[in-house]
Parts: structure tokens; sequence; C-alpha cells
């Protein structure tokens, strides 16, 4: 399974960014979508994730402004981030568990820069 994420880039605080996150491969079922982050010199963090039944979960910093979201039919997860913040500033990185012929196992994708400016 190969992850090819995207979206990031520079935006003002207050703005909007979509990532998206593309799966590829022989995959029969994705039963789990999220996206993490990681500030310098910080741990990586969850920010948002999805269960194949349509559960959501934000952390309580994103609340309100994140909303994680996929396309089933395109193996896509996407976090729609609005009224961003300074704060917000990191690299995202999307994460599936999926099935597979092979088995059932996690993969990341290779991160994506989001920078906020104040």
């Amino acid at each position: 399974v190969q992850l090819q994420a995207s979206g990031g880039g520079l935006v003002q605080a207050g703005g909007s960014l979509r990532l998206s996150c593309a799966a590829s491969g022989s995959i029969f079922s994705i039963e789990y979508m999220a996206w993490y982050r990681q500030a310098p010199g910080k741990q990586r963090e969850l920010v948002a994730d999805l269960t194949s039944g349509g559960i959501t979960n934000y952390a309580d910093s994103v609340k309100g402004r994140f909303t994680i979201s996929k396309d089933n039919a395109k193996n896509t997860v996407f976090l729609q981030m609005d009224s961003l913040k300074p704060e917000d500033t990191a690299v995202y990185y999307c994460y599936v568990y999926v099935t597979t012929p092979g088995g059932t196992f996690g993969s990341w994708g290779q991160g994506t820069q989001v920078t906020v400016s104040s």
C-alpha cells in the first residue's frame, strides 16, 4: 500500500487548506484513517481520525475548525482545515489501516508541510 499526501502550503492565519491522502495498491478495505501532525521539537500528535463506520474524533485544539472525510471509491482521506492558526504549523501525516490480500496493517504517508503565518 502506498500513500500520497498533498495539499500543504503556506497560508495566513484565518485561512484554509485542504489536505488529501490517496491510498493505492491491492486494498480490500480501509478500516481506519487518520491525520497526525508534528511541529518542530514536539511529538507527533493525533489531529483527527475516521473509522470505516464513519465515526470521527478530533483533537480538542482543532474541534470546530478541522473536518476529516473520505472518498471510499478513491481510497482517499481529506482534512479540511479552516480558521487556521500559527500553532497549526506542522508537518501533517496521514495514516491508514487497511485490509489487503496479504493481511491487515497500517501505513504512513510521507508528510506534507503546513505553515500558517500570523
